[in-house]
């Protein structure tokens, strides 16, 4: 899945991480029976109490418990954790961001809602078009912790706040601005050489990530040399790919992977990058064996390193330094919308949270 699905849940608004709350935070479970009445309702030991409000809205201390465990799922795909005395902070921040997008949704113009809409089903569109089927895109998703429901209303929220502050902070980037920065920042726009290849794994370590028996190991190898004899024989690797490769993010497109720069999987798979280079186009490597088990490696394109033009990366430039704009005027902006929204933070431990200031680094180790 493409960085898309790592950042659709988070907003950078000045200082903090701001995370795209859901439009429902109902968590109430749905059951076919109806449980005995206990003695003492679990409301009335642990009250559902409103932890902050504003003028039209207010958020609840499920809905807030809801978006931080979200929250810091999302952390730990990344393989990233809260540590314990951060825990404070990253309620109050987890708060702060469901606040600023109730705010900034409630100043959305129907144009606003209808033109976001839009572009989520583009991008969404655009996502579907990369997977080789609807199954292939609907197991990404659930990897991610998605569901296409879910895609669609992150990224229709993503799109509105965009064009809330877009519109209210009046940020405008120009043709000569985005030249400028690509002038003045080379390095950025220099990419590596890169390989395209296709693979047939066969994992050398079980579902749990531990390594396989030896006994199984061998098993693996020599199936693993059988289908590379196959190969070598003149089969099509793209069908034996989809029937042997057990890397089920790839089998589908018959093992083929996005483009590898070089120097990306060296701390990982070394042994892999290297074999992937070595190749000459549309060469099939021998066994070549990783931490994570046998490959074979079909080498299908090869692009020297080289700047990618202007034309091809204006887009994102024009983001990036909107972005860098909203960056620096929206903590004004969203102190001037919680006061005419009478915004108040009702629990007294988050209140007593401070939150950073523009000069403070603060990181989610």
């Amino acid at each position: 899945m493409s960085q898309l699905f790592k950042s659709i849940f988070r907003l950078t608004t000045g200082t903090l991480v701001a995370v795209v709350a859901a439009a429902s935070f109902n968590s109430v479970a749905q059951t076919n029976e109806t449980p005995a009445k206990p003695a003492v309702s679990a409301d009335s030991l642990f009250p559902d109490t409103v932890v902050a409000k504003g003028k039209g809205f207010e958020i609840k201390r499920s809905q807030l418990d809801e978006e931080v465990i979200r929250f810091r799922t999302d952390l730990a795909r990344l393989g990233r954790a809260v540590p314990p005395d951060q825990a404070a902070l990253v309620d109050r921040q987890v708060l702060d961001a469901m606040i600023q997008m109730k705010l900034l949704l409630a100043k959305a113009t129907d144009a606003d809602q209808a033109k976001a809409k839009e572009a989520a089903e583009k991008r969404v569109a655009a996502e579907k078009a990369k997977a080789s089927s609807e199954e292939s895109f609907k197991r990404q998703l659930k990897a991610a912790g998605l569901t296409p429901e879910l895609l669609q209303t992150r990224l229709t929220e993503a799109a509105t706040v965009e064009t809330v502050l877009g519109r209210e902070l009046n940020i405008s980037v120009s043709d000569e601005g985005v030249k400028k920065f690509y002038d003045e920042n080379p390095a950025r726009f220099e990419q590596p050489e890169t390989v395209r290849v296709a693979h047939i794994l066969f994992l050398a370590r079980d579902a749990a990530g531990l390594d396989l028996s030896d006994e199984q190991k061998q098993a693996k190898r020599k199936k693993a040399e059988e289908v590379l004899k196959r190969l070598k024989d003149g089969a099509d690797f793209g069908k034996l790919a989809k029937e042997y490769s057990e890397d089920t993010g790839s089998k589908d497109r018959g093992g083929e992977l996005q483009p590898i720069p070089r120097g990306l999987m060296l701390a990982e798979l070394p042994e892999f990058e290297a074999a992937a280079f070595s190749l000459a186009t549309n060469q099939v490597s021998d066994l070549v064996t990783t931490r994570a088990g046998y490959h074979i490696i079909k080498a299908l394109e090869k692009n020297p390193a080289r700047k990618v033009e202007l034309e091809k990366v204006a887009d994102n430039i024009r983001l990036t330094l909107k972005a860098q704009e909203i960056q620096k005027r929206a903590p004004a902006y969203f102190e001037k919308l919680k006061q005419e929204a009478g915004m108040e933070i009702l629990d007294e431990k988050l209140k007593a949270v401070n939150l950073p200031t523009a000069s403070d680094k603060t990181t989610v180790n």
